[in-house]
């Protein structure tokens, strides 16, 4: 019964970071977005924190043990 809340409880903490970590990166987006001038510019900085991000997710999302 233990480990049934216990991993009930990592779930939802799990969700929760998820979404605080969801909303830091959308606040930081849209903080970004209007000082980057030029379409080609906001193409390939998207593109760096794109790929940034996916080599960085699992590597937080393991040390969470998410």
């Amino acid at each position: 019964m233990a480990q049934f809340f216990g991993e009930l409880l990592f779930s939802i903490v799990g969700a929760f970071v998820r979404d605080v970590v969801y909303s830091l990166w959308l606040k930081f987006a849209t903080w970004l977005e209007p000082k980057i001038q030029g379409r080609t510019a906001k193409l390939i900085i998207g593109l760096l924190l794109g790929i940034g991000l996916f080599f960085l997710m699992p590597i937080v999302s393991g040390l969470l043990g998410l």
